[in-house]
Formats: structure tokens, C-alpha cells, sequence
């Protein structure tokens, strides 16, 4: 898959349009930024410390897109009339193969951009994505997973149409809780 695809989400009331691009190099001052947030570390495992940990968390999203097995998007808002961009969260597609019919979606967001409908908007544009692109091959079931606590993913996994499929059983450490699998279907 070529790493030019290029998704958009339009603006709302309280928020800018978003561009969803893959992951480049201009990314790493800004991912270190966003990593400065407590919540951003705790919540999403990963140890941005530096632009030397950016650059190799960069590198591993470019390495999915490479191997066609992991699609990670930059979600990135600007403001009209600024010349700037701020990263605003990340969407990913993960654990795409070929003649597997469903994938994984994941997804952060800022801590600047939470509350504005960013998430919802980003999911919404990597699910059309992923049943339309040709890299995906022919998905037919999106799962987006959270903890039970999680209340926030749980907005957005309802606003971007995933449904409830079931509660998932602890799997320490990486899910000391039971976990919330929401599923969305292709629609033929």
C-alpha cells in the first residue's frame, strides 16, 4: 500500500476539520509533546520520552505500512487561517491479513483535543477506509476494544457506530480488566 493515503474528516461546531496522513518523520517533535501528558503514557502503554523513542514508535507505524499488517494514521487539525498543524490523536487499523475477514481498530487522542468529537471523527473515517481500501483486502468486521472503565471509549465506539458485542475477560497485564468488544460490520 502506498504511504500517500490521505482520509479527511469535516469540521464541526467545536472543532476543525481533520486530516488523517501516515506517520512521518515531521510528526516526532510533536508526538513528544503530546507523550508529555501522564494520561497519554498511562493510557496508552507506550514510553515517549524523547525524539529518539518518537522516531523508533514512528518507524514501527512506517513498518506496518510497509508490510501491509498495520495502517497508523496521524490525526491532525488545523485551524482555519493558521498556517500550523497540531497533532491531535492517532488512528490505527492493526492485525490485517490477508483472507482474514476483520481487524482491530485503536485509536488516542490529545489531551488538548479530547472532548471535541475528534476520536468519533477519526474512527469514522479509518472504518471507511478500511472496508474500502484494497490494502485491507476484504474486511467485513471492525473490533474496537477498550477496558470496562474506559468510559470515554465507550462514547466513542457508540458515536462511530461500533456495537456492543460482548465483555471480554481480564488478560493481565496488558488488560488487568475485563475488557468491552464492539464490533461494526461492512454493510453490503
Amino acid at each position: 500500500m502506498s504511504d500517500t493515503a490521505t482520509l479527511h474528516a469535516p469540521a464541526t461546531p467545536s472543532a476543525p476539520a481533520l486530516v488523517l496522513r501516515p506517520w512521518a518523520t515531521e510528526d516526532i517533535p510533536m508526538l513528544v509533546d503530546v507523550f508529555r501528558d501522564p494520561a497519554m503514557r498511562h493510557g496508552t502503554g507506550a514510553a515517549i520520552e524523547n525524539e529518539a523513542d518518537a522516531s523508533r514508535w514512528v518507524q514501527g507505524q512506517q513498518r506496518g505500512w510497509a508490510a501491509g499488517d498495520r495502517f497508523g494514521f496521524a490525526v491532525l487539525e488545523q485551524q482555519p487561517g493558521s498556517p500550523h498543524v497540531h497533532l491531535a490523536g492517532n488512528v490505527v487499523l492493526k492485525e490485517v491479513a490477508p483472507g482474514k475477514p476483520s481487524a482491530e481498530v485503536g485509536y488516542w487522542t490529545a489531551a488538548h483535543a479530547r472532548g471535541r468529537g475528534v476520536a468519533p471523527r477519526a474512527v469514522e473515517a479509518l472504518t471507511d477506509w478500511a472496508f474500502a481500501a484494497p490494502a485491507t483486502g476484504s474486511l467485513q468486521r471492525l473490533e474496537l476494544l477498550h477496558q470496562v472503565d474506559n468510559t470515554a471509549s465507550c462514547r466513542v465506539a457508540d458515536k462511530s457506530r461500533y456495537r456492543l458485542e460482548g465483555v471480554l475477560p481480564a488478560a493481565p497485564p496488558a488488560f488487568p480488566l475485563e475488557g468491552h468488544l464492539h464490533i461494526r460490520r461492512r454493510v453490503t
